[in-house]
């Protein structure tokens, strides 16, 4: 970590604001205002970790001068004696300088957010979207792990098996930051269970994840929006398709569809899907404002998009493979089971890393 005079200005200014933020909330005048109050907290749970760390370094550089006094006193035990715990406060020293270049990075704010997502069948016809199945279980079973919800919005059941097109909300505090690395194709490699002679076949499956903001920063205009209502249809209880309780938006200016019918009630599904149109709006808008000012938003581990491939399902050997990371295993069972970490830890470390490179260039 590069440790210099800009480096010690920026964390004098973390520090300083972590207590300017400190008395502000111990003011009545902030605790009267819920959403202020909030957004403070958010900010100040946010310099928490490297404001601590912060203060820990300046310690030990205290300890350090101090000990540097005492190595050069004249009694060859207390010399001894301050070489040694030199010794031990520079390790430390070094220590605290990665945790904070860890800490460092620009966090993204949206990770704390719900996450929706939207699995398809693409390529391959009914064994796609028997995938796409198999994805939405492994999905469910890694979010039950977390301690997140799923709450469906909308399926399209497939006649063989598995999905057509699913989208659902995975619910819980930093539900987002733990499956923004889905978005994209995912490929599977296995013989279909309509295969009579057993040969291996690829299909594809697509993911898109988008946070779940609470007010995205997008105004957008009730005249751009088409909202019908309409019978749901599939699975979903006989509640549903009894009357016409889901509900279907599009926002013209970019075509954006969103339909939601899972809900018990029409205003539940309206809710929900005004919610959607606006993450997938803002989505589009703010990927387009990147491509106009041509700005490398990707790093180490893609852009997100769908049509990129990001992994490979390997059935006859067990294998699962991120592309973006030559990331592999043989334990591809485990991993459909929801056992998820090992390489959504691995996706995580690759994405710091290359903002480190990316802070360092």
């Amino acid at each position: 970590m590069n440790y210099d005079d800009k480096m010690r200005a920026r964390l004098d200014a973390m520090k300083e604001r972590y207590h300017q933020i400190n008395d502000q909330l111990m003011d009545t005048g902030f605790m009267s205002d819920a959403k202020k109050y909030a957004k403070l907290s958010k900010e100040q749970s946010m310099l928490d970790a490297p404001v601590s760390e912060y203060e820990k370094l300046l310690a030990n550089e205290a300890a350090i001068e101090e000990a540097n006094l005492l190595a050069e006193d004249k009694d060859p035990d207390i010399v001894a004696m301050a070489k040694g715990e030199l010794a031990e406060l520079n390790a430390e020293h070094q220590a605290i300088l990665d945790r904070l270049e860890v800490l460092l990075i620009p966090k993204d704010p949206d990770d704390d957010c719900d996450a929706i997502m939207e699995i398809r069948g693409a390529v391959g016809g009914d064994e796609a979207n028997i995938f796409a199945g198999d994805l939405f279980r492994m999905y469910s079973k890694y979010a039950e792990s977390k301690g997140f919800r799923i709450s469906v919005m909308d399926a399209s059941e497939s006649e063989a098996g598995g999905f057509a097109l699913i989208s659902f909300i995975v619910k819980g505090n930093g539900a987002y930051g733990q499956m923004k690395f889905e978005s994209g194709s995912h490929r599977v490699q296995r013989v279909p269970k309509t295969e009579s002679q057993g040969r291996v076949h690829t299909s594809v499956a697509t993911v898109l994840c988008l946070p779940d903001i609470e007010d995205p920063d997008i105004e957008i205009d009730e005249k751009d929006l088409s909202i019908e209502k309409h019978h749901a249809t599939g699975a979903g209880g006989q509640h549903i398709n009894k009357t016409e309780s889901a509900i279907r938006i599009v926002h013209i200016p970019t075509g954006i569809t969103v339909n939601c019918q899972e809900g018990r009630s029409q205003m539940e599904n309206r809710e929900t899907a005004m919610r959607t149109i606006k993450a997938r709006v803002y989505d589009y808008y703010k990927k387009k404002q990147e491509e106009e000012k041509h700005e490398k938003t990707q790093s180490l581990i893609g852009t997100g998009m769908r049509a990129e491939k990001i992994r490979t399902y390997n059935y006859p050997q067990n294998r699962v493979t991120d592309h973006r990371i030559g990331w592999t295993v043989n334990q591809l069972d485990r991993i459909m089971e929801g056992k998820m970490d090992d390489l959504i830890a691995a996706l995580q470390e690759a994405d710091q890393k290359a903002k480190i490179a990316g802070e360092n260039a």
